[in-house]
């Protein structure tokens, strides 16, 4: 729930990953509100302590480590009895130091496909779907490659470790896209990937896609949010990072960030501005616009979940 007039506590959160992948989750001790119910740790943010700050001191006094490694991630805002949070969630990737409990808290390790514990603090649990939404976002490139070549390719990403996909074929006819979104969606699922249609509601539905991603000329149009699993939006401003959000879209594409042979000449955001609109968002944020593989860590400092690629997802 987004607060309204009431005063809003900033809080950092920490999702640290573990070398195997598992993130951690910590136990609300015996004495504060909630107490027994899981979480990602986290505390308020003292005044004029910036949230990179907070998440160090944090980390150090409530479980003995030192950050190395952390990422900003996205902002959740929610109401609880007591008080209004905006929650900045960083992934911690890399740290030292032993896992103490110093303020008598469990913790434990959990599986993003099978968490186990529960109760699960309220503002904390939408975070767990976001955290599903692997660093890659592929969009399909069939009518630049060619059909045969192409899915030749998909079948080696998705063999590897591909599993989001965007069926994007303008040039195509109607006809020839169903065929090849129901080629790609079960070659997709047979590897354990997910797929979005582009703009298409009723093909995706038909040829069994996980969601559909949204243009930003729909999302002005779109009164509520599409009936499938996943639903994405491409965003070039503020306005439509709002409407996104509004929607109750699960991620979005934002830019372009970078120069692309598929809009030669465009004006591009670059990183710093990037940054500016992705920095205090409640969705997770691909970069796109000329990006490789070699941009992703570029990417997560400063503030996307990953990057989406047309060309640089198949070469």
């Amino acid at each position: 729930k987004q607060p309204g007039t009431e005063p809003v506590v900033p809080v950092v959160a920490a999702v640290i990953v573990g070398c195997d992948g598992r993130i951690l989750m910590a136990q609300r001790p015996r004495g504060k509100v909630y107490a027994g119910y899981w979480e990602y740790p986290g505390r308020k943010i003292e005044p004029n302590e910036t949230a990179q700050a907070a998440l160090m001191r944090e980390l150090n006094e409530e479980l003995g480590i030192t950050v190395e490694c952390a990422y900003p991630w996205i902002t959740r805002y929610y109401t609880y009895e007591h008080a209004s949070v905006a929650l900045h969630f960083f992934r911690v990737v890399r740290f030292r130091g032993e896992l103490r409990a110093r303020e008598g808290q469990a913790f434990r390790w959990q599986n993003l496909s099978a968490i186990d514990v529960q109760p699960i603090l309220p503002a904390n649990g939408p975070i767990l779907a976001a955290l599903r939404l692997p660093a890659e976002y592929a969009i399909t490139n069939a009518h630049e490659m060619g059909e045969a070549r192409f899915m030749r390719a998909l079948e080696r990403r998705l063999k590897a470790d591909l599993r989001l996909v965007q069926i994007r074929e303008p040039q195509m006819t109607m006809e020839s896209l169903e065929r090849f979104s129901s080629a790609v969606v079960e070659m997709a699922h047979a590897h354990g990937a997910r797929v979005l249609v582009n703009e298409n509601l009723a093909l995706a539905e038909r040829c069994a896609a996980d969601g559909i991603h949204l243009k930003a000329a729909q999302l002005g149009a779109v009164r509520e949010r599409p009936g499938l699993p996943l639903v994405g939006a491409s965003c070039h401003d503020e306005p439509e990072l709002r409407l996104a959000a509004a929607l109750g879209a699960d991620l979005v594409v934002l830019g372009p960030v970078a120069p692309t042979l598929t809009h030669p000449g465009s004006a591009t955001m670059g990183w710093s501005a990037f940054e500016q609109l992705a920095y205090g968002y409640q969705l997770p944020v691909y970069a796109l616009g000329g990006m490789r593989m070699v941009d992703l860590e570029t990417a997560w400092t400063h503030g996307a979940h990953g990057i989406g690629m047309q060309r640089g997802a198949w070469s």
